[in-house]
């Protein structure tokens, strides 16, 4: 198997740890606390896709893009070569988003109605992202 494939084996898994931790109760009965660790385990999801995708990128022999605006040029170019569905990526679009959100907000403004659809549909959006991947990647 190759090296890659190693680097994406491990990022599955680490992402399959960060969604088994998510909480069984409702997010709008957690402490402020608690909600701040759900932000963070699903910033850290898409902070692993990000990483498949540039493990993906590396193999291929593409070009990871840079600059100020990489994270949404990553995303686009995954579409552009292929290695993702525009719809998957539309729906990743959500959680890069809450990413950029929580990276430059403050704990307190979280809000549990606006990250309760994020969590909801996580585990679904992970296996559609590792179908995908696993259909690029040999």
């Amino acid at each position: 198997m190759a090296d890659y494939r190693l680097r994406i084996e491990a990022e599955y898994e680490a992402i399959e740890n960060t969604l088994s931790t998510l909480p069984d109760k409702p997010l709008a009965r957690l402490s402020g606390l608690e909600l701040a660790g759900v932000a963070s385990l699903i910033h850290n999801f898409y902070n692993g896709v990000e990483n498949v995708l540039k493990q993906v990128f590396q193999a291929k022999c593409l070009d990871i893009p840079a600059g100020a605006s990489w994270h949404q040029s990553l995303l686009q170019a995954a579409v552009n070569e292929s290695v993702l569905s525009g719809q998957l990526a539309d729906e990743l679009k959500e959680y890069l988003a809450f990413r950029h959100f929580f990276s430059h907000a403050y704990a307190l403004t979280l809000h549990p109605e606006r990250m309760k659809p994020l969590v909801a549909k996580i585990t679904r959006i992970f296996e559609a992202f590792r179908r995908e991947i696993d259909g690029v990647v040999v």
